[in-house]
C-alpha cells in the first residue's frame, strides 16, 4: 500500500496520457474500484458489456479472513470469479502499478472517496465509470467535470436509467412540449433506510485486521471505526456520505433536470426534521424538504423543484443503532415525507419503488415518471392527441450504461454516453446544494459562476471541504 510520502507523490504526480492501443481482436481492460456493494453490479455491468477485468481495488482483503458474513460477503465472490486479476487495497498503487494495463476503471466507492480516484484515473488516461452522487462536494463535481474534458476521457456516472430508453423518450416528448414549458416539478424518495438523524459517532471498535480503516477513510476526517459506519450505514455520516437525497436525487431528478435543461439554480431552501433544520452536526436529518428555484432562461420560465424524503415519524434509537417510528417504536417509519395529494393528484406514492417524480408545465398538464417502469403518465391525457415527437436521443445499446460507456471508449467519444461528466457533474452540482440549505438552515442564494453563494459565506466550508493532511486536490476550477 502506498504509504510514505514519496511513494504518494509517485501514485499522485499522473500526467495525461493516451489510453492503452488496443486492436480489433481486443478486449478493453477494467480495473475495479471497490469490488461489494454496488461494485459487485458495477464489475458484472462492465464485464458483461465487454470489458476484460484485470485488477480489483478494496480496502478490505477478504484473502486475509475469507468466512467475512452479511455486506462484506460479495467481496469474497469478487475475488472468487476473477481469480486472476491482481489485487490492490490502495487505489493510488493499482493505478500506478498497472500503468498501460488498464483502460478503464469503475469506482464503487463511498462518496467521500469518488473524487480522488476519478481525478488521478482521468490523469493517467484512464476512462472512468463513476457512481453516483458524483461527488461528496459541490467543489469536487466542478473539478471532476473539468479534468473530464482537459483529458477528453470517456466517462460515465452510474445513474443507471439515463440509458433507459423510456426514460429518453420522456426527455424527448418534454423537450418537444407534451406538457408545454415546465414550471414546477416534484420528486420523492422513500430513503433513508440506513440511520440518520445521529447526534454523535459510535463507540470505537477495533479495526478487524482484513481492514484498512486509514484508507477507507482516505480524505475524510479522522473517526475511529465501527460497524456502526462501515461496510453500509455510512451514508448517514456528513463526512462520509451526502444523504437520502445524495443517494437517491441522481436517479430520481435525472429526467427531468435533462429534460427541462435546468442548469444551476439561483436558490436553494429546505425544512427539515419537523422545522429545526439539521438534527446533528455530523448526521442528515430524518427527513428534509428542499426547494429550488430556477430563474427564467431565455425563452424558459422560472421553475420551482421540489424534493422530498424521509419518514415525519422517524427518530434515532441509539441502543438499536437504527431509526424507529415515534409513533410506535416497535415499527420501522411509517409516515412518509410526500407532496401533498393535489400534486399527487391520484398518483400512487407507494406503488413501485416508493419513489417518482412529477413535472408540472402549462395549464397544469403533467407528466408522472417512475424511472424503474416505462408506464409513464401524461394527465391531461388529450395532449396525446396527434402529439409527435421525433427521437432526437441516441438510445444506448440494450439499453445499458455500462454497454454505452464501453461503445462511447471504442468510438473515441468522450461524451458518448450520456451520463458523461460534462451532463453530470453540473447535474451533481445542482443536487447537492440541496444539502447546503439542509445543513445551513436558510436560504441559500447561488452564483454558478463563482462557486458562493453571496448570502452564507458559512457555506464556503461545505461547497469545498476541507482533507486530511496529504489527501490535497490540486484541481483549478
Amino acid at each position: 500500500m502506498v504509504k510514505g510520502t514519496a511513494a504518494a507523490a509517485v501514485a499522485w504526480n499522473f500526467q495525461v496520457v493516451p489510453s492503452r492501443v488496443f486492436g480489433a481482436n481486443s478486449k478493453l481492460t477494467l480495473g475495479a474500484i471497490g469490488t461489494g456493494g454496488k461494485g459487485v453490479a458495477d464489475i458484472k455491468g462492465c464485464d458483461e458489456a465487454g470489458f476484460e477485468v484485470v485488477s480489483l481495488c478494496d480496502v478490505v482483503d477478504v484473502a486475509q479472513y475469507p468466512n467475512v458474513e452479511g455486506r462484506l460477503k460479495n467481496l469474497v465472490g469478487t475475488r472468487a470469479k476473477y481469480p486472476d486479476a491482481s489485487f490492490y487495497m490502495d487505489w493510488r498503487e493499482m493505478i500506478a502499478g498497472e500503468g498501460d494495463k488498464i483502460d478503464a476503471v469503475t469506482i464503487s466507492a463511498p462518496d467521500h472517496v469518488h473524487a480522488h480516484p476519478a481525478i488521478a484515473a482521468m490523469r493517467a488516461g484512464k476512462h472512468v465509470y463513476c457512481q453516483k452522487p458524483l461527488s461528496h462536494s459541490v467543489w469536487e463535481a466542478r473539478a471532476m467535470a473539468k479534468v473530464a474534458a482537459e483529458t477528453g476521457v470517456v466517462t460515465q456516472m452510474g445513474n443507471q436509467a439515463h440509458a433507459n430508453d423510456h426514460m429518453r423518450r420522456c426527455v424527448e416528448l418534454i423537450q418537444a412540449g407534451i406538457i408545454g414549458d415546465v414550471r414546477q416539478v416534484h420528486a420523492w424518495t422513500n430513503r433513508p433506510i440506513w440511520p440518520q438523524g445521529i447526534p454523535k459517532y459510535p463507540e470505537a471498535e477495533p479495526v478487524p485486521k482484513h481492514i484498512d480503516w486509514d484508507l477507507w477513510l482516505g480524505p475524510a476526517q479522522g473517526v475511529e471505526f465501527s460497524t456502526k459506519i462501515l461496510p453500509f450505514n455510512w451514508r448517514g455520516y456528513w463526512e462520509f456520505g451526502t444523504g437520502a437525497l445524495g443517494d437517491m436525487a441522481c436517479h430520481i431528478m435525472d429526467m427531468s433536470y435533462w429534460a427541462a435543461d435546468l442548469g444551476a439554480p439561483t436558490s436553494v431552501e429546505a425544512i427539515s426534521a419537523d422545522g429545526r433544520g439539521a438534527q446533528s452536526d455530523i448526521s442528515p436529518p430524518t427527513w428534509s424538504t428542499i426547494t429550488y428555484k430556477f430563474m427564467d432562461r431565455g425563452d424558459k420560465p422560472a421553475v420551482k423543484y421540489v424534493w422530498y424524503d424521509g419518514y415525519k415519524d422517524a427518530v434515532f434509537n441509539p441502543d438499536k443503532w437504527a431509526l424507529e417510528s415515534s409513533i410506535d417504536p416497535s415499527q420501522r417509519p411509517q409516515e412518509r415525507n410526500l407532496p401533498p395529494d393535489s400534486i399527487l393528484s391520484g398518483q400512487g406514492p407507494n406503488d413501485g419503488n416508493n419513489y417518482g417524480c412529477v413535472i408540472i408545465g402549462e395549464d397544469n398538464a403533467r407528466l408522472y415518471f417512475d424511472r424503474g417502469k416505462d408506464t409513464w403518465i401524461v394527465k391531461p391525457g388529450s395532449r396525446l392527441d396527434g402529439f409527435k415527437a421525433e427521437q432526437t436521443i441516441p438510445r444506448a445499446r440494450d439499453q445499458d450504461p455500462y454497454k454505452e460507456f464501453y461503445d462511447a471508449i471504442v468510438a473515441g467519444d468522450p461524451k458518448g454516453a450520456l451520463s458523461n461528466m460534462h451532463h453530470s457533474g453540473p447535474f451533481t452540482e445542482m443536487v447537492l446544494l440541496g444539502n447546503l440549505a439542509v445543513r445551513l438552515d436558510k436560504e441559500v442564494k447561488w452564483n454558478a459562476a463563482k462557486l458562493k453563494s453571496p448570502n452564507c459565506p458559512e457555506a464556503d466550508q461545505f461547497i469545498r471541504r476541507s482533507y486530511r493532511k496529504g489527501w490535497e486536490l490540486d484541481v483549478e476550477v
